[in-house]
């Protein structure tokens, strides 16, 4: 993934690393931007989040929302990052990463890896939320569970360093020799197929979280469904969950440590992306933190709200359904599409929010390479803005799949402020330059992802988090076997490229290998980078200590405490 980078200064480094790359008219606008930002930061009005509400100072209290409802708080199923966000706070497993984005000791006190050879030794309090220990069986279960072809993990990939996971998860083997087991209620022993360097980061991510096996065996199936079918084992425990409008965390009294926890609770009694109705929480004290969209800037702006600005690592981007029995299969149809449209003007002219980059890569910019960031050792190619040669490869196309006209085409979106106004965008380049008719199908975040699991869908607006911190985790997205692929992109020279980026411990070759993937995917236009997403939010005064993450939970308030000046 990347190097290490601290809260709140990746803004900087990546505005940074863009006027350094980019020219124009769209450094121009980002850099009277950050000042304008740089300006307000300092400023701040007791109207942002002032009035009681968003701070329950007497019983340490918070209120946020939840920008969608959270799809699957089954560790050993969830893909998405709202999920992601509601498990960091309720979960913790071996390894976790501190403030400073840090691979630190989590349920596991201590641990050694050594060549294949991984031993993780469980503190003597970990606990779960009912008091009972947590154990080295529970994560023996839970980890071999997400590998059983029949749990269809789409997440069961990340096991797959370890001896015996891949030919378990295709039915090669049984689950019972994959390579982990407890040795006693404390100690966990881990096989690796193969030596790597990165297995604790991999560690820390939500699918190697523990479960109880006798718990979820109760639960019949519907274990994490509802705020009672689950066992916690992280800071908080859900205490109520009302689908679809909110749900509340409160203190787990049986966390190993209790000393970093100073909420008592976190409540999400919002869940809602609308731009409007989140400008008028936080503006009348109803929500501790928001995001801004460009339409609510100015809002901002004459408010006086503290503002801080953040890169959150992820990358958007047009996913393509390369299924036989769609046109987009047709890789001069995609070249079309990728001549025929502009990453800058999609983020200069629309997205319009400081932070935001023009995508060139699956790779984003931060990445670390070798000695630098790996985009500056092996450079993105980039597709030259040409609608005349879109034209022709359009032609090309339409001959290749015997079509008179191009059927209209489904563009797959979800309901936020940005992919809206993304979808919008599409919609009138592709039909402009191309002809091309697209119709939008515009779904709530949950059912966008259900529909991009069956392929109901030509082309998607998709987007990639880092999983844990090395480049992996966005090189395996295309991988044959990795569920999360779903158009199905296939290509055997990428799954080569990926198995030799998987068992090298030679950086310089796996870099080596990550840019030549880059290349294929620009070359069969696998997808069209989008943008890499930055966030512009306010925050009341009194809360402190809330991180935003690249990897884990992406806003963290398990550090958070409330602050009131005398």
């Amino acid at each position: 993934m990347q190097n290490p980078i601290r809260p709140d200064d990746s803004f900087t480094r990546s505005a940074g690393r863009q006027l350094a790359l980019y020219g124009g008219a769209a450094v121009a606008i980002l850099v009277i931007l950050m000042f304008t930002l740089d300006f307000i930061a300092g400023l701040t009005s007791a109207s942002g989040g002032g009035t009681a509400g968003a701070v329950d100072v007497e019983n340490r209290e918070i209120t946020v929302y939840l920008r969608e409802e959270p799809p699957q708080l089954n560790s050993m199923l969830a893909t998405d990052a709202v999920s992601g966000m509601v498990l960091g706070h309720v979960m913790e497993g071996l390894l976790r990463y501190d403030a400073n984005a840090q691979i630190v000791p989590g349920l596991a006190e201590r641990w050694e890896i050594d060549g294949t050879r991984a031993v993780f030794h469980l503190r003597e309090n970990a606990r779960w939320s009912n008091g009972e220990p947590i154990t080295a069986q529970d994560f023996e279960f839970a980890w071999k569970t997400a590998l059983d072809p029949a749990t269809a993990s789409q997440y069961a990939f990340i096991f797959y360093a370890i001896k015996n996971a891949e030919a378990a998860n295709t039915g090669a083997l049984p689950v019972a020799d994959v390579g982990v087991r407890a040795l006693d209620a404390r100690t966990l022993e881990v096989e690796l197929a193969q030596p790597i360097a990165y297995f604790d980061k991999l560690v820390a991510f939500t699918t190697y979280l523990p479960v109880s096996e006798a718990f979820f065996n109760a639960t019949a199936g519907r274990y994490g469904a509802d705020a009672d079918e689950m066992l916690y084992s992280g800071p908080f425990m859900m205490s109520s969950w009302v689908h679809g409008a909110s749900l509340r965390l409160e203190r787990n009294p049986y966390y190993w440590d209790q000393a970093r926890v100073r909420l008592n609770a976190i409540n999400a009694a919002y869940v809602t992306s609308d731009s409007n109705t989140l400008l008028n929480l936080y503006k009348d004290g109803r929500i501790v933190q928001v995001d801004l969209t460009a339409e609510m800037l100015e809002g901002a702006m004459q408010q006086r709200w503290h503002l801080d600005r953040f890169m959150d690592g992820s990358v958007f981007f047009i996913d393509f359904n390369h299924r036989p029995d769609r046109v987009t299969r047709n890789v001069n149809l995609r070249k079309a599409m990728q001549l025929a449209q502009n990453s800058n003007e999609l983020v200069d002219r629309v997205i319009k929010l400081p932070g935001y980059l023009p995508a060139k890569s699956l790779f984003p910019v931060w990445l670390q390479g070798v000695d630098r960031p790996f985009r500056e050792e092996f450079p993105a190619p980039e597709a030259t803005y040409d609608v005349a040669l879109a034209r022709e490869y359009l032609e090309r196309a339409r001959q290749e799949l015997g079509l008179t006209e191009f059927p209209p085409l489904v563009l797959l979106a979800d309901t936020s402020p940005v992919a809206t106004i993304s979808s919008q965008y599409y919609q009138e380049v592709f039909k402009r330059n191309l002809g091309l008719d697209l119709i939008i199908d515009a779904q709530t975040f949950q059912q966008r992802l259900a529909k991009m699991d069956v392929g109901d869908f030509d082309i998607v607006l998709s987007g990639w988090g880092p999983d844990y911190n090395d480049p992996l985790t966005f090189a395996d997205l295309y991988a044959s076997w990795n569920l999360n692929n779903r158009g199905r992109y296939a290509s055997p020279r990428v799954d080569e490229l990926v198995r030799q980026a998987q068992s090298s411990t030679d950086n310089a070759q796996r870099m080596a290998a990550f840019g030549e993937i880059q290349q294929i995917l620009f070359d069969d236009v696998a997808m069209i980078g989008n943008y890499e997403r930055g966030r512009v939010y306010a925050t009341d005064p009194r809360v402190k200590g809330i991180l935003r993450r690249v990897f884990g939970a992406e806003v963290d308030y398990t550090n958070a405490y409330i602050e009131v000046a005398p």
